[in-house]
């Protein structure tokens, strides 16, 4: 396999003291409050994707009885807004959140969120991109789940990092080359897989996993790298790949912050 530069990854969104520049986008899904507080803390950039303010609202609304909602107040709501009930959005615009909507029915409410991303790193002027991270996007709907992988796999063309997180897993596009992942074993493990979606065969090579792979090719037809394991004793799994390949890791159940 021909050599390219060596890509290194860290999942750092998770440790709320280590905040970088993560622009957290929360979808239509459910998750829980100690994933959301993990997230939402290690991010600068809040929005959420039209349904996705419900889900935010409704988790905060009485968390252990108190009110919490004022603690996590978005900077952006956007989408068509035919999700977001109407005592949502009258808190939310209550609070001064930004409520846009936009009825392009070419591009869904989560492009949309990207965009006005987008638009607000122009008006800052700053070089570095955000990370982004979405809050869902792998549960629930099967064409919605689709949508999300390639959507995904799409930004790889002009996002240097996107995130995918639900409270069963964390999973990111590996761009063809190879790739050093730092993984922590007290929030990840044990399982964890290599999917070929989006693309019709690549040739894989891998280290630090309890089976790795020598030079296999990877398809839907053939052989999918589901089920396998990372192991404890090992801090780095390296990914050489000779295209796109979705890798995913099992999120363990989360300690409060």
């Amino acid at each position: 396999m021909a050599a390219l530069a060596l890509t290194p990854w860290e999942v750092s969104f998770l440790d709320p003291l280590r905040q970088h520049r993560n622009a957290l986008i929360i979808l239509n899904q459910p998750f829980s409050f100690l994933l959301l507080d993990r997230v939402w803390h290690a991010s600068r950039w809040h929005a959420c994707a039209d349904g996705g303010a419900n889900r935010l609202h409704d988790l905060l609304k009485s968390h252990d009885g108190k009110d919490k909602r004022h603690l996590y107040t978005p900077d952006l709501i956007k989408g068509d807004l035919d999700s977001i009930r109407d005592d949502v959005r009258a808190y939310y615009s209550s609070q001064g959140v930004r409520i846009v909507r936009d009825d392009d029915q070419d591009s869904t409410d989560l492009m949309k969120c990207i965009g006005a991303l987008v638009e607000d790193e122009k008006a800052e002027r700053h070089v570095e991109q955000n990370t982004i991270v979405l809050l869902g996007g792998l549960t629930g709907r099967l064409d919605q789940t689709v949508h999300t992988l390639s959507l995904v796999h799409k930004l790889r063309k002009s996002r240097k990092r996107t995130f995918v997180i639900t409270d069963d897993n964390v999973a990111w596009l590996l761009d063809a080359g190879e790739h050093r992942i730092h993984v922590d074993h007290t929030l990840f493990g044990p399982t964890c897989g290599l999917l070929p979606v989006g693309i019709d065969s690549t040739v894989l090579t891998t280290t630090g996993l309890r089976w790795n792979l020598k030079d296999r090719i990877s398809s839907f037809d053939g052989m999918v790298s589901t089920s396998n394991h990372l192991l404890p004793e090992e801090p780095i799994v390296t990914v050489n790949t000779s295209k796109p390949i979705w890798w995913t890791m099992e999120l363990r159940p989360l300690a409060p912050a």
